[in-house]
């Protein structure tokens, strides 16, 4: 048996940019921060940071179009992809990217709602957050099994 599960926490990095295949499927890409911090022997604070390369497809990509935005902080499940491509000098680069197929938008609901594009503040009403949304698993390639569990 084996799994490819990821979950995070952390904050988007940038805007974003979401493109819409010739077929109408949109996906979304985006980098996402998390953070660590601990103390060094020598007492001084230390806090590392970790960039992932989130891809969103289909409904995930179209929501987080329209309210994910830089510094927003999101909860993501999904599974590590690694693929690779020949770069304009022809070496052979390799990206790793989660694909996520769960995403939830944390914070409370001025945080969601108060920026101008979305008409200003509205009233806090406490802990409320953006209703969680799934994706169901885009096409695996050819090849590939689902072990049942």
């Amino acid at each position: 048996m084996s799994v490819n599960k990821v979950i995070l926490i952390g904050n988007v990095g940038k805007d974003p940019e979401v493109r819409h295949l010739d077929s109408g499927v949109a996906v979304a890409n985006f980098p996402l921060a998390t953070s660590e911090s601990y103390n060094s022997k020598s007492g001084e604070r230390v806090t590392t940071t970790e960039w992932h390369n989130i891809v969103l497809w289909r409904g995930l990509a179209e929501v987080a179009e329209k309210y994910v935005t830089k510094g927003r902080q999101l909860y993501i499940e999904g599974r590590i992809r690694t693929r690779s491509y020949d770069d304009k000098d022809g070496n052979k680069r390799y990206v790793t990217e989660i694909y996520g197929d769960q995403m939830t938008m944390l914070g409370n609901r001025a945080d969601n709602m108060g920026s101008p594009e979305h008409g200003g503040a509205m009233q806090n009403s406490g802990a409320a957050s953006t209703p969680q949304v799934s994706q169901p698993d885009i096409e695996e390639p050819e090849g590939d099994e689902d072990l049942p569990f």
